[in-house]
């Protein structure tokens, strides 16, 4: 059954507001898609529904705001009805000032201190939304909040993250294309070409302290006694542009669920992945168990990430020098730079392990994971080796997004807690592995993600298995949002 999203998709492709051919965007990228929502004003029935959608988006979000501004000049008529149908007051950001008159550029009622909420049609790398905040600004006034109708995902929710602006977004682009593909109104290529352009053309990288660039991005203030959900962590500023990512792609799936794909044959684990894929948010992978490894399979397994949307985690744990770790990321055989999301190392050499992994990935878009717990019975990942891993986290938050553990271990909400050793039953095995509930590590250790392996490989039905899971883990994650909430 269609839902209200995919319709309003499906009538976005109906008055030619999605196009697909070859545009230059406003940032300059040349890109196979291009929203033309400047067409909604010739569709006023359209008009209503979006504004209705925006209006309804500010109300879930729990927005505070003295007035409206609509980046001129496509979503001006958007602020308009939205004001007119609701009462609210609005302002007008011109975008050069007349020579006659009042000579303003922001023209309305307001006071100095009040606070605008800004509304967008589409988003690339924000630049548009912090043009209108600037204007604002100079007038007095106050930018927290910002909602645009589609987000491209090329980097604007973390570069508005990191001016202060959280970026509130009605569909997504990877939304979208899914919407379009599945309704058969665009072939697999161009499904594949879009995606693949999104993940590849990232706008926003956080920014090294140095004589020429601006300074790092300071780190949210949050009360730690909050517990966020996954949607307000993707907005935070300075959290990594891949967990953002991360934590969007769960909170749109409803999954917290990583499989652990140890299988030995490489056309197993892509039909592995193909039948789960839809209900999980990442697939964590040991290349070098597998007995028939070609590059070509690396470039497969791309697909059938990109076509369900989960990220790509290959459980490497790099463990030796930054030199080493450097050539084992880039180079030999399996190149796992080249096709994975997200790598983990242990902490053991040292800082050096992360700086050698950065130098590689985070050109890519990369990021990593530490170890700073492990799910084996007598693990030494404990005590004091557990709080030097949340140090060099801290100190390398530009490359990792968050740990291997076995609970929380951090109150900053932009580190992303992952479990493995997770089975509906707890238990253990004879060669040590240690097992948990899903409700356990959710709800009651406050993780974030859980790791299952042979709870799901075994089952006879290894995707209703993983459906299984997929319930078990965001139930637990609701009920703790829930309790929270009290």
């Amino acid at each position: 059954m269609m839902d209200g999203m995919d319709s309003l998709i499906l009538k976005l492709h109906d008055v030619n507001a999605v196009k697909f051919g070859e545009y230059k965007l406003k940032s300059g990228l040349l890109t196979p898609i291009y929203m033309d929502l400047r067409v909604l004003v010739s569709h006023p029935a359209l008009m209503n529904q979006v504004a209705g959608l925006i209006y309804q988006k500010v109300q879930d979000e729990g927005l505070q705001f003295d007035s409206v501004c609509g980046v001129p000049y496509t979503a001006l008529p958007l602020a308009t009805i939205i004001c007119s149908q609701n009462e609210l007051p609005m302002l007008i950001r011109r975008k050069e000032a007349k020579d006659y008159g009042t000579r303003r550029l922001v023209e309305g009622t307001y006071h100095e201190g009040d606070i605008c909420l800004i509304i967008e049609d589409t988003v690339t790398s924000g630049s548009s939304i912090l043009e209108t905040a600037e204007v604002l600004y100079k007038e007095g006034l106050k930018v927290t909040d910002a909602i645009v109708l589609m987000d491209r995902e090329q980097g604007g929710v973390p570069m508005l993250a990191s001016q202060g602006i959280r970026l509130h977004p009605i569909i997504t682009m990877f939304k979208l294309i899914d919407v379009l593909q599945a309704a058969k109104r665009i072939g697999d290529d161009m499904a594949e070409k879009v995606r693949k352009f999104i993940r590849e053309n990232n706008t926003f990288r956080p920014k090294e302290g140095n004589g020429s660039a601006p300074p790092v991005i300071k780190k949210a203030r949050v009360d730690p006694s909050l517990q966020l959900s996954y949607e307000a962590r993707a907005r935070l500023p300075g959290v990594h542009p891949l967990a953002s990512q991360l934590f969007t792609i769960m909170t749109e799936k409803q999954s917290n669920l990583c499989l652990s794909a140890d299988v030995t044959s490489c056309e197993e684990l892509l039909r592995l992945a193909d039948s789960v894929g839809p209900k999980i948010c990442m697939l964590k992978t040991h290349v070098d168990i597998l007995e028939d490894f070609t590059v070509d399979f690396t470039r497969k397994l791309q697909a059938v990430a990109e076509k369900h949307r989960f990220i790509i985690f290959e459980d490497r744990k790099f463990a030796d020098i930054g030199n080493t770790v450097k050539h084992q990321y880039e180079g030999g055989v399996y190149q796992i730079s080249a096709w994975s999301h997200v790598v983990n190392a242990h902490v053991v050499p040292g800082p050096g392990v992360v700086n050698g992994l950065a130098a590689v990935g985070q050109s890519h878009g990369r990021g990593c994971l530490l170890i700073a717990q492990m799910s084996s019975e007598g693990s030494l990942a404990t005590g004091d080796y557990t709080k030097a891993a949340v140090k060099m986290a801290e100190e390398r938050s530009d490359f990792v997004l968050g740990f291997i553990c076995g609970s929380k271990l951090t109150n900053q909400p932009q580190f992303i807690h992952v479990t493995p050793g997770v089975q509906l039953q707890r238990g253990g095995d004879c060669l040590g592995q240690q097992y948990t509930t899903p409700e356990e590590v959710i709800l009651n250790k406050g993780s974030d993600v859980i790791i299952v392996g042979r709870g799901i490989l075994r089952a006879p039905d290894r995707s209703e298995a993983a459906e299984t899971y997929r319930q078990a883990g965001w139930s637990a994650y609701t009920k703790r949002l829930v309790q929270q909430a009290v």
